[in-house]
């Protein structure tokens, strides 16, 4: 009897400290070992658009610090001592403990009590790892040109696949961990530092599941992302490219339907787009190559002036269709298929499917490659 007591008043106790628990806000009770002359820790809010500072409390001589705040919802927040900057995810109800060092250079930190924190800072450290490796590949890169007193297309042909191999090493790696955390926030936020044009359809449908299931109904940023997902779904891979008329340089409409049963590539660009003049020789290289084989493209500018379009096609020396709304990014034709940033492109098949999209360089090559099978 004695020993079932004892367990009754052990429950009792689990159960009060739970109810006791308060709920209308997070508690964060730090530690800066070796705080030194830091006397302040400040709160941060971080949402898809910005990061702002909502409290700050004293650091005690002894490194300690507490914050209370209500948080409406599971939210990134991040602390900033000193210098340094500490991402975790709270939510109401959760008390967080955090340690860190001053004399720490790394700035390295335990954090406890909440879960999605610690996975963010899993997250970080996989961030961290392949940052590191991109700035020493970087740092060597410029002590060659240094050395050499310029740059060279011989050291970017050495260094580029380099970082690229590391780049698609890191993309593997986010990817791995959202697949394995699509249950906590800190997958949000990792699938957020993907390159929205390159990763489009992962993020697509990552979006549907996240829809599907309900998941942080209450996040703004991340219901945000879900609704401009939901409005790039119909123009992502798989999909019907929407059919448009516009005017065609020599003034004639010009319309996607003209290229039923082709292939196509709608390549959005413009004569001030320095990014979309770079690539232009790539683009007129894979047109040399592909056109004989059913490869055809329809250039659709950015431009407002006609002149300045016309001189841009003469000195690039673009030789397939060309067409614009003279409006940059609020043309009908740009508002259609949701262009907020060029150079942007979508290939489409005969039967009029979206089948790649904002391919350039290496990877249009390697497209073309495998749809026509014939090498550039």
């Amino acid at each position: 009897m004695k020993l079932r007591s004892v367990v009754y008043s052990i429950i009792a106790l689990v159960l009060l400290m739970a109810s006791c628990k308060d709920e209308s806000l997070f508690k964060i009770k730090g530690t800066v070992k070796n705080p030194g002359t830091i006397k302040k820790a400040y709160l941060l809010e971080a949402d898809s658009t910005q990061i702002s500072i909502i409290d700050s409390t004293a650091v005690a001589a002894d490194g300690s610090f507490e914050f209370k705040h209500p948080a409406p919802y599971a939210n990134l927040y991040k602390l900033r001592i000193g210098t340094a900057i500490y991402d975790l995810i709270a939510k109401n109800g959760e008390v967080i403990e955090f340690t860190t060092d001053e004399n720490d250079k790394a700035h390295t930190y335990q954090i406890k009590g909440s879960e999605s924190s610690e996975k963010i800072q899993e997250f970080n450290k996989l961030s961290n790892f392949w940052g590191e490796k991109n700035s020493k590949i970087v740092e060597e890169y410029q002590a060659k040109v240094q050395q050499a007193g310029k740059e060279s297309d011989s050291l970017i042909a050495i260094y580029r696949p380099m970082f690229m191999k590391n780049m698609d090493g890191y993309t593997q790696d986010v990817l791995k961990f959202i697949n394995d955390n699509k249950t906590s926030l800190a997958a949000f936020y990792a699938m957020s530092s993907l390159e929205p044009m390159k990763y489009e359809q992962q993020m697509v449908a990552y979006a549907d599941e996240l829809k599907d299931k309900g998941s942080f109904s209450d996040n703004p940023g991340v219901q945000r992302f879900i609704r401009q997902m939901m409005l790039v779904k119909p123009l992502s891979l798989g999909h019907k490219a929407p059919n448009f008329t516009t005017t065609g340089i020599d003034g004639k409409p010009v319309s996607l339907a003209d290229y039923k049963g082709k292939y196509v590539m709608v390549d959005f660009w413009a004569s001030w787009c320095a990014p979309c003049r770079a690539e232009n020789p790539n683009v007129v290289k894979a047109y040399a190559a592909f056109k004989d084989k059913g490869f055809n493209i329809l250039g659709i500018s950015l431009d407002v002036k006609k002149d300045d379009w016309q001189k841009a096609i003469d000195a690039d020396k673009l030789t397939w269709a060309h067409a614009s709304d003279l409006q940059r990014f609020d043309g009908p034709t740009e508002r259609l298929y949701h262009i907020e940033g060029i150079p942007a492109n979508f290939i489409i098949d005969p039967q009029g499917t979206i089948v790649a999209k904002n391919v350039r360089g290496e990877e249009l090559e390697q497209f073309l490659n495998k749809t026509f099978n014939k090498p550039i």
